[in-house]
């Protein structure tokens, strides 16, 4: 049989939600660690606020219990105050049904588990519980992105209770959700699971919250619309949110109805004066009008294009011996110097391609990206840029790549790069969203036309992903595990770390069954003097130079200099039958002197 608030919500007209909870907490309660804490502190707080909405026509206020599960009160140190917490925010809202004298309903809000291991359902229905025997008249699901969670969390939910469920997604604005999952085919899911109501919440304002009901529609369901104001932006330290006026919520409440909405209401920065246009525009029966649209994405075509492989892949293919030179970016602003040195090893017929490090030794440089647009513009080579996740966040990844790629940049090597500790700021922290695994994954995402979430781009790009690997790792059993893991997410070729000794190759090399799934670059680098090799082998993380090569170098006093270009020749030519290339590490400061080692 049917809840009272089902029946309710199958009658029409639309129920009416509250509002956002959670930053009007946050703003009017000084020095909670979250908002949920105000159940606690200031619950007198807590209630007025409910009776604002209530008294703004909610026919539905939500408990404040949004973070309220044990994995994120535990990232503020109140994971013991769970059930105190809980069942005071039902009480509370209790009270404020009583103070107003209006029979609303009462909804236990139950939000992502935030960072951790999985979604266990158990963490969901610990909260669903207390939230119910403190007397909610059902649950409301909201702010997910990942639609496995939420399944979880309905899960978790019915194993406690037999509450109604209402289910909301947060969507951008073209109907997708950060995971990637689209507003049909979460409609499509959730309309199988038999809850109360499912739709969006959050997200980006009202327009993407239409956007992505249009897409959810499904004969009989009803649908649950709870935008918020718009983006929130900093101002100081203080979270601020766009001016939008109430009558705009009233026309937003007047096109969500129309698109099979049962229960309208507002998310964060939301006040009792948009509820009350809401509540409005459903007692007036209010018709929709052009003010407010639903968004449309129209996917760009991909262009046509006879663009084919790279330089690089295109020698691969060819079976030809590859050379690259490797450069580093300059310290400054000025890339001339750099461009004049790729054009000369060009000109030179030594090498074909040059590859750019990305802050190497984390220290602070020109990055290499933009390095290698200047070089490929200004000196005609193609160019194999390093880059790090170490710096910047996915987005700021994504950026950069899309930004390289229209600029003709396709060659990518991924390294996770040296740790800040390393380099000229010490003091400052990694990013490392992903790492070198997850980068070479980014790239062969965009490849199928899509971005890191599953989300897609206009047109699929075309980059040619290298990775690093380095035949003398000391744990050489990890080094071959994430070598596959690479390959695996679609690296092309890759780069080896600097070598003195190919035995070191040759013994990787047995480890893969006798040859690399994947073109090899063996780096190769000519040292110039025994104390710079004996500094390497002792300094420089992941780099072994043998004591019989320490040897021929200290062996030959003032001739260490020429010794370690005969060896670099030594090694490129004995790589001719281990591998499909080298690099060879410009020399410190006289990168034109690397000419001189090729020209043989």
């Amino acid at each position: 049989m049917a809840s009272r608030f089902e029946q309710r919500l199958q009658a029409g007209p639309p129920l009416v939600a509250d509002g956002g909870m959670g930053t009007l907490i946050s703003a009017a309660v000084p020095r909670v660690r979250t908002p949920e804490e105000a159940n606690l502190r200031a619950p007198d707080a807590v209630t007025s606020l409910h009776v604002s909405f209530i008294a703004a026509g909610a026919d539905v206020i939500e408990t404040n219990t949004f973070a309220a599960n044990r994995r994120k009160l535990a990232a503020h140190f109140l994971d013991d105050e769970l059930e105190r917490i809980n069942s005071t925010a039902v009480k509370l809202a209790r009270d404020a049904r009583e103070i107003s004298g209006r029979d609303v309903f009462i909804a236990g809000a139950l939000g992502p588990l935030g960072d951790g291991d999985g979604h266990p359902p158990e963490l969901f229905a610990e909260q669903a519980r207390i939230l119910e025997g403190r007397g909610a008249d059902l649950f409301m699901l909201e702010t997910f992105y990942d639609l496995g969670e939420l399944e979880a969390a309905i899960e978790g939910v019915r194993s406690v209770s037999e509450l109604p469920i209402v289910a909301m997604l947060s969507f951008d604005a073209d109907g997708q959700t950060l995971a990637g999952v689209t507003a049909s085919a979460a409609a499509s899911r959730l309309a199988e699971l038999g809850i109360a109501a499912f739709g969006a919440n959050h997200g980006r304002g009202p327009a993407s919250v239409l956007t992505a009901l249009a897409e959810m529609q499904r004969e009989g369901a009803i649908l649950a619309a709870m935008p918020n104001v718009g983006l929130a932006s900093m101002s100081g330290t203080r979270v601020t949110f766009p001016h939008a006026s109430p009558e705009y919520f009233g026309e937003f409440a007047a096109a969500a109805r129309s698109l099979g909405a049962g229960l309208i209401g507002g998310c964060c920065g939301t006040t009792p004066d948009q509820i009350a246009a809401i509540r409005a525009a459903i007692d007036e029966d209010r018709e929709t009008t052009t003010a407010i649209r639903v968004h449309t994405r129209v996917s760009a075509e991909a262009p046509a294009s006879a663009e084919g492989p790279t330089e690089l892949a295109r020698l691969f293919d060819a079976g030809k011996f590859v050379v690259s030179v490797q450069l580093d970016p300059p310290l400054g602003g000025n890339v001339e110097s750099l461009v004049d040195c790729a054009r000369a090893v060009k000109e030179s017929g030594l090498a074909q391609v040059v590859d750019v490090n990305d802050n190497p030794r984390a220290r602070a440089r020109m990055n290499g990206m933009l390095a290698s647009i200047a070089i490929q513009l200004g000196a005609g080579i193609e160019t194999i840029p390093h880059l790090t996740p170490r710096d910047m966040t996915i987005a700021g990844l994504e950026s950069l790549l899309l930004g390289a790629h229209a600029q003709g940049i396709r060659n990518v090597l991924a390294v996770t790069g040296d740790p800040p500790e390393a380099g000229d700021y010490p003091g400052t922290g990694a990013v490392y969203d992903v790492d070198a695994i997850g980068l070479t994954d980014l790239l062969g995402r965009f490849n199928e036309g899509e971005d890191f979430h599953h989300r897609p781009i206009d047109a699929p790009t075309a980059f040619f992903p290298g990775v690093a690997v380095n035949p003398s790792a000391d744990e050489l059993e990890l080094e071959l595990e994430r070598f596959a893991q690479k390959v695996e997410k679609g690296a092309r070729f890759a780069m080896t770390q600097i070598l003195f000794d190919l035995g070191y190759l040759e013994r990787f090399l047995e480890r893969l069954g006798g040859t690399s799934p994947i073109p090899l670059l063996v780096g190769v680098w000519p040292i110039r003097s025994y104390e710079l090799a004996v500094r390497v082998h002792n300094e420089t993380p992941g780099i072994l130079v043998p004591e019989p090569v320490q040897k021929r170098f200290r062996d030959a006093g003032s001739r260490a200099a020429e010794v370690g270009i005969e060896l670099t020749r030594e090694l490129i030519d004995a790589s001719r039958e281990l591998a499909a290339g080298v690099y060879v590490v410009a020399p410190f400061r006289q990168p034109l002197g690397v000419l001189d080692v090729l020209d043989y």
